[in-house]
């Protein structure tokens, strides 16, 4: 296959807090080393875009030595954090927003969904913005209209196709814009994140659709998204950035969307406090730590499959709460929930008193087999979250003899084991 993408050292610098490239002084200096064939002396200072720490430098850079190929009729997931560089990325591809330096080369025409509005005319109908799409794609307007029909049916804007689009809600906007990106038969379709503004069902079409221009008509997809599941369903390579480089140079998206998880969610160390973790309630009362027990009630880092466990939850509380419940997730690397225990599941409910709270989970031969799995937390009361923690931790399992059979089974046979029994009858 032809390479129809190729990105070689691609770095993009931006100044903070200023539109452009800073002041005069600034840019008469940058025509003063041109004229002496020397290099942008600015080009030679900025940080990495690291968002968590505060910068000694004006300039950051959001993206630095990109380097990648991409080839046609392959489906690229790129995934990273937020201010990962991920959409400075796409921009640069879709020749949005120039390269500081670098060079881009692209085979073919290319179709960008980057966010909503993108390459639609607020005072236009969506009838207008389609054949205005198709024109800007280079394609004749008897081209544009044999597609016509295909894109609206697709879209389920039907009634309002006449409508100027600044009357459409966000949801109708992306569902047209996509419409329009996956039919008008771009050689390269580029899709950022904002396809989460779609609903489940029309989410569920779009990567039905980008699938098959995938694999049917042999068309490239570059695709981001914070849907490790949906990457993964969908991309047979992935890139991981981070502050602005790769971490995960473009290889096997499994691997990828490993690779990203682990990056960020924290290791177990026994007794793991969520001070700075991701969370989400109003906080009455919110999980402090949690802690893993052996049989013997010792400390433990990591779990053998068929052992007997207990997890011990610390919990503070600002006001007397009643009713209230626990729930534990164990997410495989790639977002899919292996086992859950709520407390609400068995009709149990805590009242918990101002101050500190301890709660205790007992799990007979824990069932899950041997890898890594990302902890999720969900403390709620009368149906109101109060604490909800996302991947919170990572836990390792460990191969065991679940059966005690004298066999150590592991997780290429399966995911869970469970108690049963055979019979000859």
């Amino acid at each position: 296959m032809s390479v129809v993408i190729k990105v070689e050292n691609l770095s993009k610098q931006y100044r903070l807090g200023d539109v452009g490239t800073g002041t005069l002084s600034h840019d008469l200096k940058r025509w003063w080393y041109k004229a002496r064939g020397k290099e942008d002396p600015y080009l030679q200072i900025g940080e990495i875009n690291d968002r968590s720490t505060k910068g000694e430098s004006d300039y950051v850079w959001a993206l630095k030595d990109i380097n990648f190929e991409v080839k046609a009729g392959e489906v690229l997931g790129i995934i990273g954090r937020n201010g990962a560089g991920k959409s400075t990325l796409l921009k640069i591809l879709s020749k949005t927003t120039a390269p500081t330096t670098g060079k881009v080369k692209v085979k073919g025409r290319i179709a960008s969904l980057l966010e909503v509005g993108t390459g639609f005319h607020p005072e236009l109908s969506g009838r207008e913005n389609i054949f205005l799409n198709g024109a800007i794609l280079g394609m004749t307007k008897q081209e544009i209209k044999s597609k016509f029909d295909e894109i609206v049916d697709f879209s389920g804007v039907e009634r309002y196709i006449d409508t100027p689009v600044k009357r459409y809600s966000s949801g109708m906007y992306v569902r047209l814009a996509f419409a329009v990106a996956a039919h008008l038969e771009p050689e390269i379709l580029i899709v950022d994140e904002v396809l989460a503004v779609g609903d489940a069902e029309f989410q569920k079409k779009c990567l039905g659709k980008m699938k098959d221009v995938s694999v049917n008509e042999g068309r490239t997809v570059l695709f981001v998204s914070h849907n490790m599941a949906a990457v993964q369903g969908l991309c047979s390579y992935g890139l991981v950035l981070s502050n602005g480089g790769v971490i995960y140079p473009k290889g096997n998206a499994y691997e990828a969307i490993e690779l990203y998880r682990k990056s960020i969610i924290p290791k177990n160390n026994s007794n793991k406090d969520f001070k700075n973790a991701n969370r989400t309630g109003n906080r009455v009362a919110q999980l402090e730590s949690i802690t893993f027990l052996n049989a013997l009630n010792e400390e433990i880092s990591t779990i053998n499959c068929g052992e007997n466990i207990s997890i011990e939850f610390q919990i503070s509380s600002k006001v007397s709460v009643t009713g209230a419940s626990l729930g534990i997730g164990f997410y495989s690397l790639t977002g899919e929930c292996k086992l859950l225990l709520w407390s609400t599941f068995l009709n149990v409910y805590f009242d918990f008193i101002s101050g500190v709270n301890r709660v205790k989970c007992y799990i007979e031969k824990f069932p899950l087999t041997q890898g890594e799995y990302s902890i999720n937390l969900i403390l709620t009361s009368n149906e109101e979250v109060l604490d909800w923690i996302q991947d919170s931790i990572l836990i390792n399992v460990n191969t065991g003899d679940y059966y005690n059979s004298g066999k150590m089974l592991e997780s290429n046979h399966q995911t869970a084991m469970i108690p049963h029994e055979w019979i000859k009858i």
